[in-house]
């Protein structure tokens, strides 16, 4: 109950904080509604003088006055609505550059839990939803809709014969827009997901390109996306069919009512109860009157978009909210350790790694050894704070990795993962994280210390070369080796190395075991995962990793020498654990 009193109150503060910049546009916007629709009056006003007053007295004069007033009227509507759209699509670019960096934020941690890519880049398309919307119409439409009891009043004044139909026609297109809700909503959130589906097929197809060509299934991923996208078409062309069904009925409906009020207007003008110049200024009233339900139903769909979308936001806000923001801690210069850390896959929740307790000392390097899929990069995701823990502690100097600030943390910490990843920018941004303010002497120092300075000055463009999506432009070897200046960029206190020779040739070796020496010698901690025993000549520490748990863990030569090193092959080598004891 309490954690559902605490979501309800992050979801309110989220809603204020979205909604505080935008109340008094949004009261200012309603006021200037309430304007156009005062003026929108003046074609019935109009049609009122007209055949009532002008042609009646066969005054020239008299109709000159009443036009030229009418089309003064006409301008300062046009105005103030231009303004309305104006004024709209400011306040989407505004709320987008208020929410669209909390977005993406929020995107770049989502695959962290186990969502897709697509998935999450679904957070920065509800905001261009949102933005969208409010730069259509269809606000236009929800704010003319208070203001619909004018014309009522108005038509009702000429005679409540015709104010009692007009009620009843805009209370039935009132009842097809909530049925349209209710009917759209549904097949709308359908639609979505069958989207993200098909998304995240064409995603992992663009990503494995080289594969699917090499090997020949490109037919086969085709039709694996032709069938999902076959499924999102079917649910989006039915939430299409709903809306387009409501609006087509809706202006049907509504040039009836139209036909309806001319016929019972001239029906009353036979009787003597009313005269021509108020049919027609019932006609045109109530054409104004119906108008803003009908651009609303026209516009449902999109309105339910947006309205899911600010739904998602404003849970990403809370989200965002909940999470406290914690203190700047002194730089970690003792020690790393871990306490029972326990981690699942985001993706599936299957337990990959089960009660871990280790601690490193600073100036000291550890290799993790194991077979394949024993938990070894698991346990390096777990250190870097990657992947959230289902229980237990990682610490820097005994603070948890939670107590950092996200920044600070970065700063103290650097990581190789097996696909390196590189930004779609050049050598120089990606070895300095994109630090805008990054020294060249710094950027510099880091592919030194990774031995890739040589190779870097090399390429043609030396260090602003562009490197072009995932790295494209380099090899696989360069690739890692620029990983690795990144991770050693600005001399973290924490290195994290997972495969780090994989790709590597008897240099590189070589130039790792160099960046190895240097980060104990000025008292920092590096972690290597590596099947290849050349990367574990420079460390002092192994734990072998096996079935998810660390089953030894001690000084180097002395877990080699108890058979750690066949738990170092790719093969399924089995280690006997009973000999493996963790030094006291």
């Amino acid at each position: 109950m309490a954690v559902s009193k605490d979501v309800t109150l992050a979801k309110r503060r989220a809603s204020q904080m979205l909604s505080s910049d935008f109340r008094r546009v949004m009261v200012f916007m309603f006021f200037v509604s309430g304007v156009i629709n005062v003026l929108a009056l003046t074609g019935s006003f109009y049609m009122l003088q007209v055949y009532d007053r002008a042609i009646p007295s066969g005054s020239i004069p008299t109709l000159v006055a009443l036009s030229a007033l009418a089309i003064g009227l006409y301008l300062f509507q046009g105005l103030f609505d231009a303004i309305r759209s104006q004024v709209m699509v400011r306040v989407g670019a505004r709320l987008d550059t208020k929410i669209g960096p909390l977005a993406h934020r929020v995107a770049i941690d989502m695959p962290r839990f186990g969502f897709s890519i697509p998935e999450s880049l679904e957070r920065g398309r509800d905001v261009d939803t949102v933005r969208g919307f409010l730069g259509s119409q269809g606000p236009s439409a929800f704010f003319d809709l208070p203001w619909i009891p004018l014309y009522l009043v108005f038509i009702y004044l000429l005679h409540p014969w015709l104010g009692a139909m007009t009620i009843g026609g805009a209370a039935f297109l009132a009842v097809l827009a909530i049925v349209s809700d209710m009917l759209a909503k549904k097949n709308q959130a359908e639609s979505r997901a069958a989207g993200i589906v098909r998304n995240t097929i064409a995603d992992s197809n663009a990503r494995n390109a080289d594969v699917i060509k090499a090997m020949g299934f490109s037919d086969a991923a085709v039709r694996r996306y032709d069938s999902a996208n076959a499924e999102h078409i079917v649910l989006q062309t039915k939430a299409s069919d709903i809306t387009g069904s409501f609006g087509a009925v809706s202006r049907v409906l509504r040039m009836l009512l139209q036909s309806a009020l001319l016929g019972l207007g001239a029906f009353l003008a036979i009787k003597g109860e009313l005269s021509a110049g108020a049919i027609i200024a019932c006609t045109v009233a109530a054409g104004r009157a119906l108008a803003p339900v009908d651009t609303a139903i026209a516009n449902w769909r999109a309105f339910v978009a947006a309205r899911m979308s600010w739904a998602r936001l404003r849970e990403t806000v809370a989200a965002l909210i909940t999470s406290t923001e914690p203190m700047d801690l002194p730089q970690p210069r003792r020690s790393v350790s871990l306490d029972r850390v326990t981690v699942s896959a985001p993706a599936s929740g299957v337990v990959l790694l089960t009660d871990v307790s280790l601690e490193v000392k600073a100036g000291q390097a550890v290799g993790i050894i194991g077979p394949s899929g024993s938990g070894k990069s698991t346990l390096l995701r777990a250190m870097a704070g990657v992947w959230p823990l289902l229980r237990g502690n990682v610490r820097l100097d005994g603070a948890d990795l939670s107590h950092w600030r996200p920044q600070a943390l970065g700063d103290h910490l650097g990581y190789l993962p097996q696909e390196v990843g590189l930004m779609d920018a050049s050598v120089a941004e990606n070895i300095a994280r994109l630090d805008e303010f990054a020294s060249d002497l710094a950027v510099v120092d880091a592919a030194k210390a990774a031995s890739v300075h040589d190779m870097i000055v090399k390429l043609p463009d030396g260090y602003q070369t562009q490197l072009g999506p995932l790295g494209a432009a380099l090899s696989a070897g360069q690739r890692q080796r620029i990983g690795l200046a990144r991770a050693l960029y600005g001399n973290p206190f924490l290195v994290l190395l997972d495969e780090p020779n994989s790709n590597l040739d008897a240099d590189g070796d070589l130039a790792l075991a160099a960046a190895i020496e240097d980060v104990k010698r000025r008292g920092g901690i590096i972690v290597v995962v590596s099947h290849r025993p050349s990367a574990l000549q420079a460390v002092d520490l192994i734990g072998v990793v096996q079935g998810g748990k660390l089953v030894a863990f001690g000084p180097r030569d002395q877990i080699l020498k108890q058979g750690g090193a066949a738990a170092a092959t790719p093969s399924p080598v089995s280690v006997e654990t009973s000999r493996l004891k963790v030094p006291a």
